[in-house]
């Protein structure tokens, strides 16, 4: 970012805007909305600024501008309509030492005043760093029609119920609260019927410490999606935002992590191939401590937590502790491969049949059963399937099918160091060693008709 966002106290401080036409009362008008003092440097007033001055509501000052007419104020817009005077008033307010913003010239601006949602005192600001404001306007008109006309009325309800809140429940309590405030229909049944009866149900709710279970289970299993932080969903991105503590994978993108409450606490649990630094078991144990202790807990698994990730795991040792559990799916890593490659893991008419299984099986001596499905109309997705390509190799050699089947293997799917290797299956071996492919990875096995050998995956 070249510019940061913050949110700058107005009560009590003064905005000095120099300027007296159409763009100085731009500026006074989103400047009324704040408690600050409004100060117009100019020799003459346009009607609007005129009839502000008239009522009290800006302060009118005429004559000479100098360094000392800028010092103090919190907040300065240059705004003359004259580029020349723009540029000289500029730096007398530089040399004043203060915040300053030259309209339509971001090269003068020490702050870009950005598209506001004002749902006052829930404030919604977009920037562009200057550089796309009709873009800034678009979501601008997209979050006006998500947010309710009256969500700062709620805000500021719950804002004056706070200290009674903060006196009567402890931190988790409060949190269940506001949750089941904002999250749940006391919301919408505020947005039709105003605040009375939404204040009394609040209040009922602080003062016999029952609050209603609208909100989520304590822990959350989430699937971060296969690779790229736009693939997770938008109830994962909730439960992220909800969360107080995080134990996530080794390969979760930490764009994902981005998405989640600044003061979370973010514990990385992951295990690279061969190391069990992190035994699933021991997981297990702070998983449920953390959720035993009141916290709101975030299981973050690449992938979809049901697909080879341990889940089901985690689950059973959350029931064993009396705790409940929620799981979030997420786009599992056989469909984000397929889609990166263009291609479909089913299709009518041609491919009829799914079967996913993994590489790593519990018992290394139980023999795999996905060769059994293997045909023309099906396709099987091997999940930690680089590390026993030989295995593979050797399974279809022993079914008498190595020369039948094509192999289609995805690295890091849907991630910006994405590989994809096509091959005969009797070639993956060295095909992989080859293209330096190592995990995460997918493989797609199909039979092939041996006329045809160059069907595969993106070929349907």
């Amino acid at each position: 970012m070249r510019t940061f966002p913050m949110f700058l106290t107005m009560s009590g401080r003064s905005v000095v805007i120099a300027g007296g036409g159409e763009q100085a009362a731009q500026k006074c008008r989103l400047m009324l909305k704040t408690e600050a003092r409004i100060v117009v440097l100019a020799d003459a007033l346009d009607v609007e600024l005129q009839s502000l001055a008239d009522t009290g509501r800006i302060i009118w000052q005429r004559g000479a501008i100098s360094p000392v007419s800028f010092e103090h104020a919190a907040l300065v817009f240059i705004a003359t309509e004259c580029p020349g005077l723009d540029g000289c008033l500029h730096m007398l307010a530089k040399a004043a030492g203060v915040v300053v913003n030259v309209v339509d010239r971001p090269d003068l601006c020490d702050a870009i005043t950005p598209s506001i949602i004002d749902r006052d005192p829930v404030v919604v600001a977009i920037g562009t760093e200057g550089t796309a404001p009709v873009l800034a306007r678009q979501i601008k008109t997209r979050l006006e029609e998500m947010l309710e006309p009256r969500l700062g009325d709620l805000a500021a309800l719950a804002g004056r119920l706070r200290g009674f809140a903060a006196r009567r429940l402890g931190p988790r309590e409060r949190r269940d609260l506001w949750a089941w405030v904002f999250n749940g229909p006391l919301r919408a049944q505020h947005n039709v019927e105003g605040d009375e009866p939404i204040a009394t149900a609040i209040k009922a709710a602080i003062s016999s410490g029952q609050i209603p279970q609208s909100g989520p289970a304590p822990v959350a299993l989430v699937g971060a999606g296969p690779g790229s932080s736009d693939l997770i969903t938008l109830r994962g991105v909730q439960r992220l935002q909800e969360a107080d503590v995080i134990f996530y994978d080794r390969l979760v993108d930490p764009g994902v992590l981005e998405l989640a409450r600044r003061d979370a606490e973010r514990i990385y649990v992951g295990k690279a191939p061969g190391c069990h630094s992190w035994p699933q078991d021991r997981i297990n144990a702070l998983i449920v401590s953390a959720a035993l202790r009141g916290q709101r807990v975030v299981r973050l698994k690449c992938g979809d937590p049901g697909v080879f990730a341990r889940g089901a795991e985690e689950a059973e040792a959350l029931s064993a502790a009396g705790l409940t559990y929620e799981i979030v799916p997420g786009v599992t890593a056989a469909s984000g491969a397929a889609a990166a490659l263009g291609g479909f893991l089913t299709e009518r008419g041609k491919t009829d049949t799914l079967v996913l299984t993994t590489g790593r099986k519990v018992d290394a001596h139980m023999p795999p059963d996905w060769v059994q499905h293997l045909s023309t109309r099906s396709h099987v997705a091997v999940y930690m399937g680089v590390q026993t390509a030989g295995q593979i190799v050797d399974v279809l050699s022993n079914a008498g099918l190595l020369d039948h089947v094509h192999v289609t293997a995805v690295a890091n799917a849907q991630r910006a160091d994405q590989k994809v290797l096509d091959c005969p299956a009797r070639d993956l071996v060295a095909r992989i060693a080859a293209k330096g492919l190592t995990s995460p990875a997918i493989l797609f096995l199909r039979q092939i008709d041996t006329t045809n050998a160059s069907t595969a995956l993106r070929a349907g």
